[in-house]
């Protein structure tokens, strides 16, 4: 057999590719890894979900420090030295992808820094040499999308150009109010920006529940952030001194800013790797239609994350990657949930899984609602927190969890109860008899069963 050939070779070293070529290899397979970046992550370790998340504690702190004066301890005036906070930034993804490459290495996994297409059923071209495999997982990600008829200028910045911290703009403007808006929008507030958020859709972080929603829409507001929902960019205007937005629907006028965020999206990868060149199916999306073992419509390859479409999460692409890497080493394995969580790490977070109630309307499920007001939270309050919420959707007959929304503090720790809950087929019950210890955040997941039950003391 040649040199250039893979028993199972990934195509991608983010959270599902490394997931998948690493469970392979513990199953005996003898795995190439290849990727464009000198380092294994991806997107998400090195210009997405590690950056951002070590911004937003920053963030949290400088908020901490300013509001802290309020129980009588001063701080005095809080100043960023950018350079030391990038540094600590990249330390840490340096930290996180020298590992990676440890476990790559002990693990016998071969990686491969090179761009990789197809061509053939059974055929690589990596960076102009010609490889053959036995089987195949397409991982490639995803990128931000770009909106058309913007100009050209180093001021307009997609979420990854944000993360860099190249300076603090006076005025920020972010087009899309979903999860990376809105956490850009977290982070530069408390840097120090003057923040508008432009979001299309009637409420930002769309599809999470609307209460919930408008707990966080105050927060950022409070925060000084200005949102304008309902409202499309119509055109982009770029002088020496300033971008201007133009803007119609639910704020009519223009917006003057120093730096410009897209977030409105991502696209799949998947034609970079030429899939139609090996027969596999791609819609005009980019997006690689998969069964729920991960399997193309060619038998011997397979495709995971960003790539097989919404919702594109890391966390969604690690469990792809178990299973790509089981049912192709010949175990029965499947992703058999739509029970994947969301969360906005904003100030406060928000977080949830399963059926909304709106969802639960539109769809015609039975259901009910049971909510907990943090404003009633002995932690919440003794720990400085703000407005926050937990509320849960369940099944009117059978008391079953259909789904659970929290905005709070460490909202996205505290959602992992209800999904567990919701995957073992719990019901209120069962959340309202199991113990929480006091005084605790997690209280109000018990809490919010309870008063569904009609048995809550606490409210």
């Amino acid at each position: 057999m040649s040199d250039n050939h893979a028993d199972l070779i990934v195509l991608g070293a983010g959270p599902g590719g490394y997931a998948c070529a690493f469970r392979a290899a513990d199953l005996g397979r003898k795995t190439v890894m290849v990727d464009p970046r000198a380092t294994l992550g991806g997107v998400c370790l090195n210009v997405g979900c590690i950056p951002s998340k070590t911004l937003l504690h920053a963030a949290e702190v400088i908020r901490e420090a300013r509001h802290i004066n309020d129980w009588g301890i001063s701080t005095g005036k809080v100043s960023v030295d950018l350079d030391k906070l990038r540094a600590k930034k990249d330390g840490i993804v340096g930290q996180l992808t020298t590992g990676l490459t440890g476990l790559a290495k002990r693990r016998k996994v071969q990686t491969i820094r090179g761009t990789a297409q197809f061509t053939g059923t059974g055929s690589l071209d990596i960076d102009g040499e010609s490889w053959t495999f036995d089987q195949a997982v397409i991982a490639v990600g995803s990128a931000p999308l770009r909106l058309p008829g913007w100009p050209e200028d180093d001021r307009i910045w997609d979420s990854s150009d944000a993360l860099e911290l190249r300076d603090i703009p006076k005025r920020l403007a972010i087009v899309g109010g979903g999860i990376i808006g809105l956490e850009m929008a977290t982070i530069y507030a408390a840097l120090g920006s003057n923040v508008t958020v432009i979001e299309f859709m009637d409420q930002v972080a769309p599809g999470a529940d609307a209460e919930a929603v408008a707990v966080l829409h105050a927060a950022l507001e409070a925060e000084g952030v200005t949102i304008h929902t309902g409202t499309k960019v119509s055109q982009v205007k770029a002088t020496k001194t300033a971008l201007t937005l133009t803007c119609e629907g639910g704020f009519e006028g223009s917006i003057k800013a120093d730096a410009a965020i897209q977030a409105v999206g991502r696209r799949s990868n998947g034609s970079l790797v030429a899939p139609e060149a090996a027969g596999v199916e791609i819609d005009d999306r980019g997006i690689i239609h998969v069964d729920a073992s991960c399997r193309t419509n060619v038998e011997t390859i397979f495709a995971i994350g960003d790539v097989t479409g919404n919702p594109m999460l890391a966390h969604r692409a690690t469990h792809q990657g178990h299973i790509a890497a089981e049912v192709a080493s010949g175990h029965a394995a499947a992703l058999d949930t739509d029970l994947i969580p969301s969360v906005a790490y904003t100030n406060p977070e928000l977080a949830w899984a399963g059926l909304t109630e709106a969802q639960a309307k539109d769809q015609g499920i039975a259901h009910k609602t049971a909510s907990f007001p943090w404003a009633a939270s002995g932690r919440n309050l003794a720990s400085g927190g703000g407005d926050g919420l937990t509320k849960l959707v369940y099944c009117p007959n059978t008391h079953r969890l259909l789904g659970a929304s929290i905005v709070g503090r460490n909202a996205g720790e505290l959602l992992a109860e209800c999904v567990l809950a919701m995957e073992m087929g719990g019901r209120l019950e069962d959340i309202a008899l199991t113990v929480h210890a006091h005084p605790t955040l997690s209280e109000t997941i018990g809490f919010s069963a309870e008063r569904a039950l009609g048995t809550l003391t606490d409210l």
